[in-house]
């Protein structure tokens, strides 16, 4: 059993996989303030709770956009497990051809999402995940990486929206009845949701016409399942997609692991 965890700035998700299929996924809160044993307590539980012994783990992979979570939440994984995991990042391969800049400023997310991708669907591709940032990853035919955009995340651009204006409540995001709202509460979710979904739409174009061709659209992250069934284009909802990007990873670098 391999142990997948990504570090994301509101969420850590992390998932066991046996072979190639995933147990089960799980969530906890990003917590820069926790310690090791903390996280430790806190990940040994969850295992529990889904039958899993953190000691019959083969190993484990991690991906992390935050740093200073990084070496913590390893450290709590090496406590549980006996082994310390594989991190994202230099010396790992990745098999991917990243044709950005500088190739060591992108996101591990961002590589483990474009691995599965590549592995799951047709190139080119165009990922969204989208998460505390929403962020686009697009993946040429010869299975490259191209590069893509980075927004503030459909969450944040509401929390912003409710913090610096005067009259406008705190409101869950989900879809109202109409894209015209007839109140403030849905005006604000008509934005949110549908015009998220219409900026992914109107991305898709935008990045279609300078590949010249069409691509496979991807979203993953926390809000795109409830968003993307908004989108007027095509996509392939993957809730998984980085934590199975996280599995061939470690499948391929497993070799690496310290004894």
């Amino acid at each position: 059993m391999i142990l997948t965890v990504d570090i994301g700035n509101t969420n850590i998700t992390f998932g066991v996989f046996k072979d190639n299929d995933l147990l089960f996924e799980s969530r906890m809160e990003t917590n820069r303030s926790r310690l090791r044993d903390q996280y430790a307590i806190e990940l040994r539980d969850i295992l529990d709770l889904y039958g899993v012994n953190p000691r019959k783990l083969e190993g484990s992979i991690i991906c992390s956009v935050v740093p200073p979570l990084t070496d913590c939440f390893a450290g709590a994984i090496e406590l549980l497990t006996g082994k310390y995991p594989l991190i994202i990042g230099p010396g790992i391969k990745t098999g991917l051809n990243i044709r950005i800049d500088n190739p060591a400023q992108l996101g591990a997310d961002l590589v483990a999402g474009a691995v599965a991708a590549i592995a799951m669907v047709k190139s080119p591709s165009i990922i969204f995940d989208l998460g505390t940032a929403t962020t686009i990853s697009v993946i040429g035919k010869d299975n490259s990486f191209l590069g893509g955009c980075i927004m503030p995340g459909a969450g944040i651009s509401l929390d912003t929206l409710t913090v610096r204006t005067a009259q406008l409540p705190q409101i869950n995001m989900e879809a109202p009845p109409k894209v015209i709202g007839k109140n403030t509460i849905h005006c604000m979710q008509s934005g949110s949701v549908y015009g998220t979904a219409s900026m992914i739409d109107g991305m898709i174009d935008r990045i279609e016409e300078e590949l010249g061709e069409k691509a496979t659209v991807i979203t993953t992250g926390g809000l795109a399942n409830m968003i993307s069934q908004y989108c007027k284009r095509d996509v392939v909802h993957c809730d998984r997609l980085i934590l199975d990007g996280l599995k061939i990873l470690f499948d391929r670098n497993k070799d690496l692991l310290k004894k």
